[in-house]
């Protein structure tokens, strides 16, 4: 297994920037010490009672997919990058099996322009001890410097739903460092995690979007506060000058001396860590599946150009031909193991009728789509004559009903003929606002 970290910019004592105020950004706060130790439980209890006592920070959390990113100019109060995913064989933008090989230079042009840090592993629902043993083996060199946090979510995560999983992974994590993570979820997902707060002394990060506009840092987010939570994440469309593609924003509910003692409770030095390193595998060449890079590319995943071509890297322009060739209409397949279907995949602005139309395969009731209804298609999705069962690509549908991604409006789910009924039937009027993972029927 190919380690790219340990992302160790120094040891205690060292001149490295750490938290010297540096190019102090516009948001900063003053420092303020707490003499004396608290858990996590008791931040979070002091925001929750005493909310004016704590000046809030603003901040963004940063992936894979933002490689390059100067973290030195881009204003924030604190910086949160994505270091490590599963435990390993993950590739794709800066990861390089399962490692964000770019995250050491994101980190520490945070660090030496005087922002605070957090480091965060992608769950992928492998075996939680193991995935947080890659997770601190590859971020030794912070630990009792950033905030540790696991990014708990549906994508690619095997174990999403099981409610242990990501407790067996913040007892391992504390285990390893004496550090309680805190832990990130949608507010659909709070379930899984509810109550880890008390059981663990885990602070909650909670993303939900009141919509999918493009916008700054905000002073009081939709719905800030409601699950108790540490910290929201409130947009993935933010705009900040400095970089020309959308970033995830957030609000923590503290100050600078809050979010210290999530990363070091107990004001230790240097973390002293178990060598937690697995045991080397063999290494297979990284192989990128192309059609899952267009579908997240048709969802807008990657944003327009500059950011999308930063983004897919060298393999932009192979995603691109696919992403072209599907929304002309003419992704044309013949699924294996269903000889007597004819499948396409439906490009924006298509209807049933206009797709029976142009393949000469009518009625338009005859063919499969992913919702039951010929009515509700949606861009980047497979659509089949002849009987197969088609399968979504590009949106998340539940029987009949439908659960909201970013960037979704009912025009685009429903149609130019659906969505004014679809609005009625769901009791939405004018602006006709809905949010990410709303479930529509």
């Amino acid at each position: 297994m190919a380690f790219l970290l340990p992302l160790d910019l120094g040891r205690e004592g060292e001149d490295v920037g750490i938290l010297n105020n540096k190019g102090k950004p516009k948001h900063m706060k003053p420092r303020r010490r707490w003499r004396t130790p608290l858990t996590a439980l008791a931040v979070a209890a002091s925001m929750a009672f005493a909310p004016a006592a704590m000046a809030d920070m603003d901040g963004y959390d940063i992936s894979n997919w933002q490689c390059g990113i100067d973290t030195a100019t881009v204003p924030a109060d604190f910086v949160i990058v994505g270091t490590t995913w599963g435990s390993g064989g993950v590739y794709g933008g800066c990861l390089s099996n399962g490692v964000n090989t770019d995250a050491n230079r994101q980190l520490a042009g945070a660090i030496n322009s005087g922002k605070e840090t957090g480091v965060y592993h992608y769950a992928r629902g492998g075996n939680p001890e193991t995935e947080a043993r890659f997770f601190v083996d590859a971020v030794r060199g912070y630990v009792h410097k950033s905030v540790l946090i696991l990014d708990w979510e549906a994508a690619d995560n095997t174990a999403w739903g099981d409610k242990q999983w990501p407790r067996r992974w913040a007892r391992e994590v504390k285990r390893l460092t004496g550090v309680n993570p805190i832990i990130y979820t949608m507010d659909s997902g709070y379930w899984q995690v509810a109550g880890m707060e008390t059981e663990l002394d885990c602070g909650i990060w909670i993303a939900q979007y009141a919509t999918n506009l493009v916008t700054g840092y905000q002073t009081a987010p939709w719905n800030i506060g409601a699950r108790g939570e540490v910290m929201r994440q409130y947009t993935s469309n933010g705009s900040l000058s400095g970089w020309s593609g959308r970033l995830d924003l957030n609000k923590f509910r503290g100050d600078r001396a809050a979010w210290r003692k999530y990363a070091n409770p107990e004001d230790k030095g240097t973390a002293s860590l178990p060598n937690v390193r697995p045991t080397p595998q063999p290494t297979t060449a990284p192989t990128v599946d192309l059609d899952a890079l267009a579908t997240r590319t048709i969802r807008g995943d990657f944003g327009n150009d500059p950011a999308r071509r930063q983004a897919l890297g060298a393999n932009y322009a192979a995603v691109m031909a696919i992403v072209n060739r599907r929304l002309s209409g003419s992704g044309v397949t013949t699924p294996s193991g269903n000889t007597g279907s004819y499948c396409v995949v439906v490009s924006s602005g298509d209807t049933m009728g206009a797709i029976a139309g142009r393949t000469g395969r009518t009625p338009a009731s005859a063919w499969s789509v992913p919702s039951g209804n010929i009515d509700r298609i949606w861009p980047g999705q497979q659509v089949c004559y002849g009987g197969s069962t088609a399968s979504s690509v590009g949106a998340h549908v539940v029987t009949t009903s439908h659960v909201v991604t970013a960037g979704e409006s009912l025009w685009s789910i429903y149609g130019p003929s659906g969505w004014q009924a679809a609005a009625q039937r769901n009791g939405l009027s004018y602006p006709y606002i809905i949010h990410p993972d709303q479930v529509l029927r």
